[in-house]
């Protein structure tokens, strides 16, 4: 057997593993590909030859890795040995010291949210803090990388401003460092949460500060998503439906080899779920629910029952409960109990005791009790 077709057969049987760990069939696995994909071209014929290693899925890795909760870039890296791009996995890279340190924490995050892992994350990075001696900028990216996600969990957990901190933090090191990849993620991430925590103007500053550069195309999607809710955070209808338009646009088009590893979750399901946020920001909740129904049925194939679920059903919630649509906010209550008793987001339940307090201010008594039956407030 030669080794090119040896190569392709390890790639194949590390994804028929992973697939198994997710608990899924062939014909399953090709199903949820399309609905992230929004196409409808994959069969179980396909993921099959994939896992003999007939063939390899280089224009399915993204969605692949997003299945099956794996790292992109490892998954991207395995189908270049297959491929034989590379001749083995080096692990020298800053983000598999990463991935070793604190992938465990982000898997934690998806399925259950920050609260409970936020201060192991702080407790992580500042340990390889402590480890840079002079100019290393491997272990100065290692670090701002680590940063980067104890700061995502620290906003999870509804800590903004020390979020703040390391993201501060990061972009600094990453500077130094001389990574640009994460430079654009830092200064996205403090995009949203200067939008978040009303400062729009900020936001704005740092998205025309990225997009000043020469980027990768979907660094440039991201921006985008970012302009158009702080545009509609100062009520700039027109440029906010602009900006948002552009990056579903951009979405359409094929990945590029430019884009950096991290990009990968700009998706279907994440633009839309913009497109909802910014239809409510601009009051328009009857056009944030036709998004947010969407985003239902997209969610349902990659994270049904995570922290992701309970962000688009609690949006969806808010949305509905705006409209005065008391019927469908029932429906919506009701698939939240099972979410709350997986999930402790606290940004996300911070989003909820609002929607619940305008229920009880302006909702019909039997909403009211649905509502106190559900959340057990």
């Amino acid at each position: 057997m030669d080794d090119a077709k040896t190569a392709r057969q390890t790639f194949g049987a590390h994804v028929a593993a992973l697939r198994k760990r997710a608990r899924l069939s062939q014909s399953q696995l090709a199903a949820r590909l399309c609905s992230v994909s929004g196409t409808a071209t994959l069969t179980r014929n396909e993921v099959s030859r994939w896992e003999r290693g007939e063939r390899l899925p280089d224009a399915w890795l993204v969605a692949l890795a997003t299945v099956l909760s794996v790292v992109p870039a490892d998954l991207e890296r395995a189908a270049a040995v297959a491929r034989g791009e590379v001749e083995e996995l080096q692990d020298d890279h800053p983000h598999a010291v990463v991935q070793e340190r604190a992938g465990w924490l982000l898997t934690h995050d998806n399925a259950h949210g920050g609260d409970h892992v936020a201060d192991a994350a702080i407790q992580v990075w500042h340990s390889e803090r402590s480890r840079i001696s002079g100019e290393d900028k491997a272990q100065l990216a290692v670090v701002a990388e680590l940063a980067e996600i104890a700061g995502w969990l620290l906003f999870d957990a509804a800590r903004p401003g020390e979020a703040r901190a390391a993201w501060l933090e990061s972009l600094h090191l990453a500077r130094v460092a001389g990574d640009r990849t994460l430079q654009w993620f830092a200064m996205g991430l403090l995009a949203m949460e200067a939008t978040e925590s009303g400062r729009p103007g900020e936001a704005l500053a740092l998205c025309t500060e990225i997009t000043g550069r020469s980027i990768p195309p979907r660094v440039a999607l991201l921006t985008e998503v970012r302009r158009s809710r702080a545009l509609a955070a100062v009520d700039d209808r027109a440029r906010a439906r602009q900006s948002i338009g552009r990056a579903r646009s951009s979405l359409e088009d094929s990945l590029h080899p430019r884009d950096p590893q991290w990009s990968w979750w700009i998706n279907d399901l994440e633009v839309t779920g913009h497109e909802a946020e910014v239809a409510l920001l601009l009051a328009e909740p009857a056009r944030a629910v036709s998004h947010f129904t969407r985003t239902r049925d997209l969610v349902q194939a990659v994270d049904p029952v995570g922290r992701g679920a309970l962000y688009y059903s609690t949006a969806e919630l808010d949305a509905l409960v705006r409209l005065g649509a008391w019927r469908e906010a029932e429906e919506s209550l009701t698939r939240l109990g099972p979410l709350l008793r997986n999930v402790t987001s606290s940004r996300h339940r911070g989003r909820l005791r609002k929607v619940l307090r305008s229920i009880d201010r302006d909702g019909p008594r039997w909403l009211v009790d649905t509502a106190r039956d559900v959340t057990g407030g």
